[in-house]
């Protein structure tokens, strides 16, 4: 009840619980669950919800729930819910106890595979919002270049340029030491420590090395000098890992190691000094002489070997690349080619060949979406047309896939081969054209492909052509054959014929909300004997923030048994075993929520004498729960109880009017429409 919709809680619900999670992320897209006990969540439940584009279990316990764009607020609403305050930790075990126990149960599962892909993941998903807002700071300055403005090819730049440059310049550059920042958390050290031994390959003392005496430098035929720099008498190969990703997705790994050997064998008093003190002696050496070198070589190897593809066969390179991702991306394996894209750009050359082909892969994804809008402007399928015209505006301004994938494409088995059609048509195109033009579709920085990002690809004719065919081809596919077979037609008309039958077979007791017209005004009532309490002094952030709703506290007054009420008729909407919160849906058009004291979830329902459940329909001042004060008194929790209208939003106003003490049924808050 945290918002208007039950997303959130219902997600919640579908887990198994707070008890039931033992770590909750996100990406762009998707809600990452690390559970207890995964068997517990039906998939067909969780793809119902609504908001929920689809859900990817995985082994190890693991769950991926699809939101889409909407991913960061409802991960916020759901860590708002009452229940996780005392969700996940509580658990008697350790977050790592229970994630190695997670790990042996998966083992001959793909669980080590699913863990490093996992581990991709988690390197690159915090740095996305960073290295797309670079970009379009990049993708401006090519906009003013293709008009004229500016010619960044100058040999003497203005400041203004210089000064932008830097703009973007900060984040790919010092990519690697946020990577392995990012990779350290993941695999649970001190992440400052793996960010510090990347940063000491990037400093101007480090880059100073190359012209030092001791460095012996010859010419390269494919960009940078190749150098070397005699270190305590080694030879050390000196290169610029600005902007090198590979450098620390390898070299964290083996700092993990050196990390958790050095806690074993230094006294826990002096670690915080001592464990990166040594962490820096070993690794920064090793690093610079060791792993900085084999990550350039593996990189350059990948990288040339599919270069050589495209420069050996383009057109089979760019038809390959757009027909491998619609695999890729729905499990989340496209990881190590955005990688490597970044590598690319880092390297010599300064550009990236992969982006080009898979930008035909992103618009034939967008095309399809656009032909399934315009049949549900046929069909009349309200619900898929609003997913399709949300889905089709992330994708073209924002080059987002993941709503469009999840929300549409894979729900429908006949979409995917379709869009396939677009992909192919688009990587056709791009790699016929490059051949006759002889010049490859390039870019120089790392952006999602949309309509926004069009200026950073070269030729960028070349570039908008092919995504041009890809979209309408895959969009024309789709009007024309349709995107539901015989059995899924079959299936929507039958549920369109149920619907009415349902609708008149509901209990008549299942009134619905009230229609309120603007200016009317609702009032709620108090739940229980007390004193009122102001809700910025509700001694929780949660609630006295405003995070969940408007409303305000009551301090109980009853003695030994404390009894709690519905205000208005309604139905329970949550009701946790634990018995110490209610969401109410009310008749009224209010939703509420009454949380019986602070922090009570911890007592597991002890001192709770819950009288309904959820889905249960109530009558005013019939009895949600009896309380007794000693239990919650001696564990010492607070009795102090919210009362929150969670759907505040809907309404202009929502006023405290009442003060000092108040019996139940006493009007306490008022709500304007």
């Amino acid at each position: 009840m945290a918002t208007t919709t039950s997303t959130p809680q219902a997600i919640l619900d579908a887990v198994g619980g707070a008890e039931n999670i033992t770590h909750l992320t996100h990406c762009a897209t998707r809600l990452r669950f690390e559970l207890k006990d995964a068997s517990v969540v039906d998939k067909a439940t969780v793809e119902k919800i609504p908001g929920v584009m689809g859900a990817v279990p995985q082994s190890g316990d693991r769950y991926q729930i699809i939101i889409g764009g909407a991913v960061q607020s409802v991960y916020n609403d759901i860590m708002k819910l009452p229940a996780m305050a005392g969700g996940a930790s509580s658990s008697a075990k350790s977050d790592a106890d229970i994630k190695a126990a997670a790990r042996a149960k998966a083992r001959g599962k793909n669980a080590y595979v699913d863990a490093f892909f996992e581990y991709l993941s988690d390197a690159f998903r915090p740095l996305l919002p960073v290295l797309l807002g670079a970009s379009l700071i990049l993708a401006l300055i090519a906009v003013l270049e293709a008009f004229g403005v500016v010619d960044t090819h100058a040999k003497v730049l203005p400041s203004w340029l210089v000064f932008t440059n830097t703009m973007w310049r900060s984040v790919f550059y010092f990519l690697p030491a946020m990577v392995a920042y990012n990779a350290a958390k993941k695999l649970d050290i001190d992440p400052w420590v793996g960010a510090a031994v990347v940063l000491a390959l990037l400093t101007p003392e480090y880059t100073s090395l190359k012209t030092l005496k001791e460095t012996h430098c010859i010419k390269s035929s494919v960009g940078s000098d190749l150098c070397t720099t005699d270190i305590f008498g080694l030879p050390m190969k000196w290169s610029d890992y600005g902007g090198q990703v590979f450098l620390p997705l390898i070299m964290v790994p083996i700092l993990a190691l050196v990390y958790r050997g050095l806690k074993k064998v230094i006294p826990a008093n002096v670690q915080m000094v001592f464990v990166p003190f040594f962490s820096f002696l070993v690794m920064i050496p090793v690093s610079a002489f060791l792993i900085g070198p084999f990550s350039l070589w593996l990189g350059n190897s990948i990288g040339s070997g599919l270069s050589w593809l495209n420069t050996t066969a383009p057109i089979v390179f760019a038809i390959f690349i757009p027909l491998l991702y619609p695999f890729l991306v729905p499990l989340g394996l496209h990881w190590p080619l955005n990688a490597l894209q970044l590598a690319n750009i880092a390297g010599p050359a300064h550009a990236d060949f992969i982006q080009g082909p898979m930008g035909t892969w992103n618009f034939a994804c967008f095309g399809a979406t656009l032909g399934v809008l315009i049949l549900t402007l046929r069909n009349g399928d309200k619900e898929l047309r609003q997913t399709a015209s949300g889905a089709l505006a992330a994708g073209l301004f924002g080059g987002i896939s993941e709503p469009s994938l999840y929300g549409i494409h894979l729900r429908f088995k006949r979409i995917y081969p379709l869009m396939l059609t677009g992909c192919a048509a688009g990587g056709l195109t791009i790699g016929v054209i490059s051949w006759i033009s002889g010049s490859p579709v390039l870019t120089g920085t790392f952006v999602f492909t949309s309509l926004l990002t069009i200026p950073v690809f070269h030729p960028t004719v070349t570039y908008a052509i092919s995504i041009a065919v890809a979209f309408f081809v895959s969009a024309f596919m789709v009007v024309t054959f349709g995107y539901q077979s015989k059995e899924e037609k079959e299936a929507a008309a039958a549920e369109q014929q149920e619907a009415p039958e349902a609708e008149a077979a509901a209990p008549a007791e299942a009134a619905p909300k009230a229609e309120l017209v603007a200016g009317q005004e609702v009032v709620l009532t108090a739940p229980l004997n007390g004193t009122v309490v102001a809700l910025e002094d509700v001694p929780d952030p949660v609630f006295s923030s405003g995070a969940v709703g408007k409303g305000a506290g009551i301090e109980p007054s009853d003695g030994a048994s404390i009894k709690v009420v519905a205000p208005a008729d309604g139905s329970v909407v949550v009701a946790p075993s634990s018995g110490h919160a209610y969401g109410l849906a009310l008749d009224n058009g209010l939703e509420i929520l009454i949380h019986v004291g602070i922090d009570t979830v911890n007592l597991a329902g002890q001192g709770f004498d819950v009288k309904v459940a959820k889905g249960d329909r109530v009558k005013a001042g019939q009895t949600l729960v009896v309380v007794d004060r000693a239990v919650i008194e001696e564990a010492g929790y607070k009795l102090v109880t919210p009362v929150l209208v969670t759907n505040y939003m809907n309404f202009a106003e929502v006023e405290v009017i009442a003060s000092g003490d108040i019996e139940t049924g006493a009007d306490l808050v008022k709500a304007t429409k």
